[in-house]
């Protein structure tokens, strides 16, 4: 009777451990700023593409969840859907030649910074569907 209740508490807490995982990686795949302070400082530009971040982690977390049949397969599954969101932003950075997306984002370009959240919650999207 209980073991849905654990079950979630047990998915729950693991999700937030990679999303709070995938965070600290990505802050510091950012050179040129820190996410939170610019967060603080009412960057909304930077704000919505660690929104589309956070999103991105979640979907790819819920497909796992879905597919997988034991936790540790959703472990993998979600560190694995972090990693394919890390080259994403990487190659969406180096694919943006006219500007550089970390500049854009530091100086509150809200435009660039719902192009990364779509980026970041497109491709999780895509990257979920495979999961399954």
């Amino acid at each position: 009777m209980l073991e849905p209740f654990i079950s979630t508490l047990i998915y729950f807490v693991i999700s937030i451990v990679i999303v709070l995982i995938g965070l600290f990686i990505f802050e510091n795949l950012t050179r040129s700023y820190k996410d939170l302070e610019e967060i603080k400082n009412g960057n909304v530009a930077v704000s919505l593409s660690v929104i589309g971040k956070v999103i991105g982690i979640c979907i790819i977390l819920a497909f796992a969840i879905y597919s997988s049949n034991v936790i540790w397969e959703t472990i993998i599954w979600g560190a694995f859907g972090v990693i394919l969101q890390m080259i994403a932003y990487v190659l969406y950075d180096l694919f943006t030649r006219n500007f550089s997306v970390q500049e854009q984002l530091s100086k509150n370009n809200i435009a660039v910074g719902l192009m990364s959240m779509g980026v970041s919650i497109g491709l999780a999207l895509v990257i979920g569907a495979s999961i399954t």
